[in-house]
């Protein structure tokens, strides 16, 4: 879809829209803020459920970060709706760890070409570092980055 017919479209919710190739920051939170990914197994849960839908080809992680309550991830789009790809990662990761995990709807930002990817990728993987969960991103074990 265009962006152009983006605009036009009264089937996107709250003026969302999904372009192929661009790249989005994605925010999703666990319901009441449950420190859900805290647990190791729960936090690789996660992961592991991103990378196989990537390898799908929906869409290419560029960085992301679990935290103990919610997600951040820098993804570039490359085939369907951002909904639909939000959607089905925290559908399948929630019936993989067997309980209602994310609160509904997520946070998104699509980059415009000027915003620096890089900077983007860094703020996103400090996250651990600014909640004081570590003193070096090298001890915190849920992110990962394409080049920082």
């Amino acid at each position: 879809m265009s962006k152009e017919a983006c605009a036009a479209s009264n089937r996107l919710r709250r003026g969302r829209c999904s372009v192929v190739n661009q790249i989005y920051l994605v925010t999703a939170v666990t319901q009441r803020r449950a420190r859900v990914f805290e647990d190791l197994s729960a936090a690789r849960t996660l992961i592991l459920t991103m990378r196989e839908d990537a390898r799908r080809g929906s869409h290419e992680t560029l960085a992301f970060v679990v935290m103990p309550d919610h997600l951040h991830w820098l993804l570039q789009l490359q085939k369907g709706s951002l909904s639909e790809l939000v959607g089905r990662v925290k559908s399948i990761s929630a019936r993989r760890l067997g309980t209602r995990v994310w609160q509904d709807g997520f946070h998104d930002r699509a980059l415009r070409d000027e915003d620096d990817l890089q900077a983007v990728a860094r703020y996103i993987v400090a996250n651990p570092l600014r909640a004081g969960l570590v003193e070096r991103i090298g001890r915190y074990p849920h992110w990962d980055a394409v080049w920082l």
